[in-house]
């Protein structure tokens, strides 16, 4: 997934998961048409559970999260979240490491919200995302404006179509570039 120093640090999960942030990336409304109840789902560079906990919600009772973190300390942020608001039946964490995944579930949708630019072999990291997505899955990539150039961002979005994935939508999120993107 990502090498440790190209990752934003545990100790900044405050910063990652406050109200203001919340006001500015609502998960709800960035997320809302890309889940139903039901799904799996799966959650990128979960980092503290801002968007864990969303689709936690998203996917109700008969839906399952797999929360994925190369830190220890943001998965154990997201356990003490999903128990505190009653959602860990639906959350299951996974400690990845930097260069994989190493999820074998199948999943209709996964998110990589501001995270896809800490990776360091982007092809090796979407190609195992497309193995992960069940048919007609989706993938949706989010990247900060801020710290990504359209042109490395246009990089991403040829890898992804290399392998495979088609472009759906490029949703409009506050200080963001992204892609909704779909196997066939």
């Amino acid at each position: 997934m990502a090498e440790l120093s190209r990752i934003c640090p545990w100790w900044m999960a405050s910063a990652l998961d406050n109200p203001i942030r919340k006001l500015i990336h609502n998960p709800e409304k960035i997320l809302s048409g890309c889940i139903e109840k039901g799904q799996t789902v799966l959650d990128l560079g979960c980092g503290p559970g801002t968007f864990t906990i969303a689709m936690a919600k998203m996917v109700g009772d008969t839906g399952k999260v797999i929360a994925v973190d190369v830190q220890d300390e943001m998965l154990q942020r997201v356990k003490k979240r999903a128990a505190r608001d009653g959602l860990e039946s639906r959350i299951i964490t996974h400690k990845s490491l930097p260069e994989r995944i190493g999820v074998s579930d199948k999943v209709d949708f996964a998110l990589a919200f501001y995270m896809v630019h800490e990776v360091p072999d982007v092809e090796a990291f979407l190609r195992e995302v497309a193995s992960l997505l069940k048919p007609k899955g989706k993938l949706l990539v989010v990247e900060p404006k801020f710290h990504v150039s359209a042109s490395s961002f246009k990089k991403t979005r040829d890898v992804a179509l290399r392998i495979g994935l088609k472009p759906i939508s490029e949703p409009s999120i506050r200080l963001s570039r992204s892609m909704l993107l779909q196997l066939p």
